[in-house]
């Protein structure tokens, strides 16, 4: 109940709509009852023996006289029994009034004509309601996603370490499409069908309460059956979805490394894989389905079983007289029958529902993740590093698991080059990621100019640092688009000045349409070289105070890493700058050096200074340039 009052709320901008909705489905329900309703005068006019009778010739009479027909019983002249029988008699009175002509042509004309009015308006407040509920359900679902979207952008780094990139996109889509068609049962079944059966009980009870008390009798037995039903189905829902979000997992890693699958001929071991993934929802789905569709059987047959009833107890009351006339009789099977529509839709309804809710929990679950990195109260804006950044007794671990950095004490000065060194998984990546808050230490702090990280905004933070990777992401959108990221505003000859200096521009130029060429897909149309450059143009361009360069030309070749290289040594120039290296032979000109192993500072100085020392700077150097020595004098 808490998830769907909370799916509710996020209807309340869209009142006037769906109070517009309410009402043309109040109206359609109340011109389908009309239009049943019209089904006893036309028998009476189609069957009666008099010319000019149409409904009740004794109506008007009767009511003058507050007398009730003398075929009434004794029991039916209770209060209830005779409010219920005087109201038949009103609506049969106002409905003669209606149509009732002087011939029975002329009444069925009228009939006729009041019929016709009564469908076109039905159907028009049953458009109005069809369309004015989709713009409710269409907005709560962009809402929704607007709002899963922007939520993304505020969770910290290790959210997504935990999460997979397939679950969380089918977050947005399969799960609020879930939702969205659960929300057009609840405004459209739930209002307008509920309003039908409601309306046309009524009519029954008027027509014949007694019958109308023995169908009442037995829909709790097919309720009850329905509601057990749907518990499964929330179950089964949930499951169902999570096994899509399997799915959406597996597509979108196969498509970001579908270079790796074919270099490695992994076609069929993946194609078994994504066979695994769907043949589990699947069988999901088909237990899913073999217990949802048994609501709508349940409901129809219940409502057969009654209806065959009701023929015969029914049938017996107009054959052995007076109880109930024959078009009154007739009229009750009509609106009986009639009700079995809605409520087959009232028992799928269910199963829907339950399915919305399923999702809506999961949607819940990471709307109300809160970030674990956010702005402190009274953040301070910084717009440059005056000092320095300092990295006080620093310890980091991922969640669940052992230290990554231990017991840092590291200074960097303001215009200063630092280059990172250490074997792989040293923490080399990790310590960088501190410094833009992408995580924060368990114990220790991180400062810049003496100020700790936590109590600076998280905007100004990360406006003053330019970061290029080893893995360089762009977006499917023109090379002047990836440039100016972040910098949309900013001339052309900035951009320009900015694709040149980091050694970009001339093969910019080569490109179909230059700037405005669109390079794919993370960038696939163009090399590796021709990517990294882009980034470093994006960084010149963002002008920031400290640039960090994460094994920014690790996967290039001699040529391509030359041209990089020689941008970047450009840029660093007079900058704050982290120089995360596996090529040693790249950080020999930086101020100073640092080295870190198993996550701890075991060295740092100059190049000179630590190949002086018997340290692991030089044990490294010696074995890289060896192995290159060796690669050399392979070839």
């Amino acid at each position: 109940m808490k998830t769907f009052l909370r799916i509710l709320a996020r209807v309340k901008p869209y009142w006037l709509c769906l109070t517009g909705s309410i009402v043309s489905a109040a109206l359609f329900a109340l011109l389908s009852s009309i239009s049943l309703w019209m089904a006893i005068p036309f028998v009476e006019t189609i069957f009666s023996s008099s010319e000019t009778t149409a409904v009740a010739p004794q109506a008007n009479s009767l009511l003058n006289k507050s007398r009730v027909p003398e075929r009434i019983d004794r029991e039916i002249l209770k209060p209830k029994a005779a409010f219920f029988e005087r109201l038949k008699l009103k609506l049969e009175s106002k409905t003669n009034q209606l149509i009732r002509g002087k011939t029975k042509r002329q009444t069925l004309k009228h009939l006729c004509l009041v019929l016709a009015l009564a469908v076109f308006l039905k159907n028009l407040f049953g458009y109005l309601h069809a369309y004015l509920i989709v713009h409710v359900e269409e907005g709560v679902a962009r809402d929704f996603r607007n709002n899963l979207y922007e939520h993304f952008q505020n969770l910290p780094l290790s959210y997504f370490d935990k999460n997979r990139a397939g679950v969380l996109i089918s977050r947005v889509t399969n799960d609020v499409g879930v939702l969205n068609r659960s929300l057009r049962v609840v405004f459209t079944t739930l209002v307008q069908d509920l309003l039908l059966v409601f309306l046309y009980l009524g009519i029954l009870l008027v027509l014949s309460w007694r019958l109308t008390l023995f169908v009442i009798a037995v829909l709790p037995v097919t309720l009850w059956i329905i509601a057990k039903i749907g518990l499964k189905l929330r179950k089964y829902s949930a499951r169902a979805q999570g096994r899509m979000a399997d799915i959406t997992s597996v597509l979108q890693e196969t498509i970001s490394g579908i270079r790796v699958m074919k270099a490695f001929a992994m076609e069929r071991f993946e194609i078994a894989k994504f066979r695994q993934a769907t043949q589990r929802y699947f069988n999901t789905v088909m237990k899913r389905i073999r217990v949802g569709k048994l609501a709508s059987p349940v409901t129809e047959f219940w409502g057969t079983a009654v209806g065959l009833l009701l023929l015969f107890y029914g049938g017996l009351q107009v054959l052995e007289g007076g109880v109930l006339a024959p078009k009154e009789f007739i009229g009750f099977l009509v609106v009986l029958f009639s009700l079995t529509d809605p409520l087959k839709r009232l028992g799928r309804a269910n199963s829907q529902i339950q399915e919305g809710l399923a999702a809506g929990e999961r949607i819940f679950e990471v709307l109300d993740t809160r970030p674990s990195i956010q702005n402190s109260r009274n953040a301070l804006s910084i717009r440059e590093i005056k000092e320095g950044i300092r990295f006080v007794d620093v310890w980091f671990r991922y969640e669940n698991g052992k230290n990554v950095l231990k017991h840092i004490e590291l200074e960097i000065k303001a215009g200063e080059t630092l280059a990172l060194v250490g074997p792989t998984g040293s923490g080399k990546s990790t310590l960088v990621d501190l410094i833009p808050r992408f995580y924060d230490p368990y114990r220790g702090r991180v400062e810049i100019d003496g100020i700790d990280l936590r109590k600076i905004e998280l905007g100004s933070l990360r406006r003053l640092m330019g970061i290029v990777t080893q893995e360089t992401i762009l977006f499917n959108d023109t090379v002047w688009n990836n440039i100016a990221y972040g910098v949309p505003q900013m001339p052309e000859e900035k951009v320009i000045q900015a694709a040149k200096a980091a050694n970009a521009h001339d093969f910019i130029l080569k490109l179909p349409q230059g700037y405005q060429t669109l390079i794919g897909d993370r960038g696939v149309r163009l090399s590796g070289g021709e990517r990294q450059r882009l980034a470093i143009a994006r960084a010149i361009l963002k002008n920031p105070g400290l640039l960090i360069f994460d094994e920014a030309t690790s996967a290039l070749d001699t040529e391509a890493e030359l041209l990089v290289q020689e941008a970047i040594t450009r840029l660093i120039k007079g900058r704050t700058s982290i120089v995360i290296a596996h090529r040693l032979s790249t950080v020999q000109s930086a101020d100073r050096i640092v080295v870190l192993d198993n996550g701890q500072i075991v060295q740092q100085g100059s190049h000179q200074q630590l190949m002086k020392e018997d340290g692991l700077y030089r044990i490294l150097y010696r074995k890289q340039f060896r192995d290159n020595s060796n690669r050399e004098d392979f070839d």
